[in-house]
């Protein structure tokens, strides 16, 4: 159960349409029990009310019948978001379509989300600097969408080719939070850091010749980046940096349109 479904429960309550004493039971079975207990997880049912965010399954290391298991439990207890699992394994990814015929799979993002996604609000560009930075950009992309946001795409603008990205600058001043995705010496982020005020996290990737330290020269050059405003997640933290454009860019669009019609019913009685 999560904020949205919590509240809509709480406008049936008031509008008469649902006792309280089964609104009470709905969420003792929800939010108020807290965890899930599988036997090798503790699945959190509570993280979509606390963040507005739901949990997502890290299915690197896992095997596929936990990450198969843990999926199904999330979608039993939710209709209004998708269950999510990231680093996914190709062989867990191929379980998952036969468990799941209408899940959304992106290969390249190893990525799953199982059931319908939010509406977007709000706009996430994903900005990536070469072809190899491609999976970090995808996952990005793949869990900003899954968590509520529109999500476009700029792909290939790398420094060494500096007009690239300067004939993407109405697209990417026109999104409600930038992910800029690079490797190499990790310079994207500045420069179009430099080129907008849009709110910017720059992931640097382990993209790189010997030198670049499996990501480390990017991420300490994003970290000095010259452009103020530009923050930074770990080295190919596609997820981390996909859930914080998300939520950046549902601020940024307002509430739900819903939200007013509720209001506007309750003032109405």
């Amino acid at each position: 159960m999560d904020r949205d479904e919590v509240e809509a429960l709480l406008y049936d309550v008031a509008a008469g349409g649902l006792p309280v004493e089964q609104a009470l039971e709905r969420l003792a079975a929800g939010p108020m029990s807290g965890t899930a207990d599988l036997g090798f997880a503790r699945l959190d049912t509570h993280r979509g009310l606390r963040t507005g965010d739901p949990e997502v399954v890290y299915a690197a290391g896992k095997t596929t019948d936990q990450t198969v298991a843990i999926l199904r439990e999330m979608v039993a207890r939710s209709s209004s978001r998708p269950a999510i699992a990231t680093r996914v394994p190709a062989e867990t990814i191929a379980a998952l379509v036969v468990e799941f015929p209408d899940a959304q799979v992106d290969p390249l993002a190893s990525a799953v989300a199982v059931g319908p996604l939010p509406e977007p609000r709000g706009s996430v560009c994903v900005v990536s600097a070469g072809t190899s930075d491609g999976p970090v950009a995808a996952e990005a992309a793949f869990v900003a969408r899954a968590f509520g946001a529109g999500v476009t795409r700029v792909d290939d603008v790398g420094v060494a080719g500096l007009h690239r990205v300067m004939a993407a600058r109405p697209q990417l001043a026109a999104a409600d939070c930038l992910v800029v995705v690079a490797g190499m010496e990790g310079a994207l982020p500045s420069v179009v850091g430099g080129l907008t005020g849009v709110p910017l996290v720059a992931v640097p990737t382990s993209i790189g010749y010997g030198a670049s330290f499996r990501g480390l020269a990017a991420l300490l050059a994003m970290l000095n980046s010259c452009a103020p405003g530009v923050v930074v997640c770990n080295i190919d933290n596609g997820f981390g940096a996909g859930v914080f454009a998300a939520r950046v860019a549902r601020r940024a669009a307002g509430r739900p349109a819903v939200d007013s019609a509720h209001q506007s019913e309750d003032h109405a009685s």
